[in-house]
Formats: structure tokens, sequence, C-alpha cells
């Protein structure tokens, strides 16, 4: 029988999606599995690194809203990276997930009591929506994942839509991780559409420098 010609490409495919979903479970059980007083530490010092990076920065910052248990959120006695640049002066622009896969829209950040609940079970700002040609004006954005390698290349929920979304910020413009320690790794499995980053924030070192291969 004549295999399809279509077939490796699938296999390769096929592949690529497991190895992603393999690597997504052990990140997101490693987050689950920190303790209250560690998260409340790396949010403290990625605060701190955050806004370093955002001194000086003109024009709003594009950020996620963190929860849970990813790197930024409230812990004991810290508020959310996001909370603190507002309160530093910044303006914020949080994303809001579209009704269709797409990129996403964007709309001011005002604090946690302007919250809505909002698709995907996040909540979202319930602030007029500035589109999503919005992160183009942006002076940094901040891009969440569960981790991102020595390439740049990052890993997501997998929901696509930051990489539909990172294309329309400008090359100048820093896009910058907010991560654990440990999730600054050798290797991410990455596809042609996946989007790379120039630098992540750690709580140990800072703003650090990956190579950015486009």
């Amino acid at each position: 029988m004549t295999a399809r010609k279509d077939s490796p490409a699938r296999s390769g495919t096929d592949s690529l999606r497991e190895d992603k979903r393999a690597l997504r479970r052990r990140l997101l059980d490693a987050r689950k599995a920190r303790g209250d007083d560690a998260r409340a530490a790396a949010t403290e010092a990625l605060t701190r690194h955050a806004l370093a990076l955002a001194e000086g920065v003109e024009g709003p910052i594009c950020c996620y809203l963190p929860v849970g248990p990813e790197p930024g959120a409230a812990g004991s006695g810290t508020s959310t990276v996001p909370d603190a640049l507002l309160a530093a002066g910044h303006e914020v622009l949080a994303p809001i997930v579209p009704a269709e896969p797409g990129p996403l829209d964007w709309t001011r950040y005002e604090g946690p009591d302007a919250l809505a609940a909002g698709k995907l079970g996040v909540r979202e700002p319930g602030g007029r929506r500035l589109g999503t040609a919005a992160i183009a004006r942006a002076g940094l954005v901040l891009v969440p994942a569960l981790a991102v390698d020595v390439h740049g290349h990052r890993i997501g929920r997998g929901g696509g839509y930051y990489d539909r979304t990172l294309p329309a910020v400008p090359a100048p413009t820093p896009l910058a991780v907010l991560l654990h320690d440990d999730e600054l790794i050798d290797l991410v499995p990455a596809g042609e559409l996946d989007v790379t980053v120039a630098q992540v924030i750690v709580p140990t070192r800072g703003a650090v420098a990956v190579r950015n291969n486009g």
C-alpha cells in the first residue's frame, strides 16, 4: 500500500504536539507543588526586577494578570506584578481573550476591584476595549509562559493567543517573560509559528537575555 504524501508532516506535527503536552504537564505539576512561602518570595523578587525593567519605559506596559501559581501572582504580603506597575504610575494594559481564536484584545487595567468574569475562567478588566492593535504602542510587553529555553522559545498553555498577538509588536519593543528560576530550561519543543522572546525575568538573576532567533 502506498503511503499518503502528508503522513510524515502529520507525524511530525503530532510528535511536536505530544512533546509540548508532556512538558506542560510536568511544568504545571511543578508549579502546583511550590509552597506559599516560595511563591511569595518569587513574586517579591520578580516585582522588584519588573519595576527596574519598566523604569523609563515610554508608553503603556502590556501585562497579563497572573493568578494562582503563576510567577508574579499575589502571595502572602505581596501584590501582583501588574498591581505594582500600576502603583508605580505606569499605564497597564491587560489582555482580553477573544470569543474566537485570534489575537488578544486589550483594555486598561485599573486594579483588582475592576475585574469581572471573562473567557476561560479568567477574570478580566471590564473597561473599554482598545483593540488588538493597542499592543503596538506598548513600551514593554510582559508575556506569560510555563517555560522559556535558551533560544527564546516559550511554551504557554496551548491556546496560541500570544503567538497570534506578538507579531504585531514592533521589533524594538522588549518582550519579557516572568518565570521561576528553574523554568528557564535548555530546550522547548517549538514549531515555525511559535514566537520567540528576547529575555526572561527570574527571581535570583533578574532580567536575562536569551538568544532570540526570531
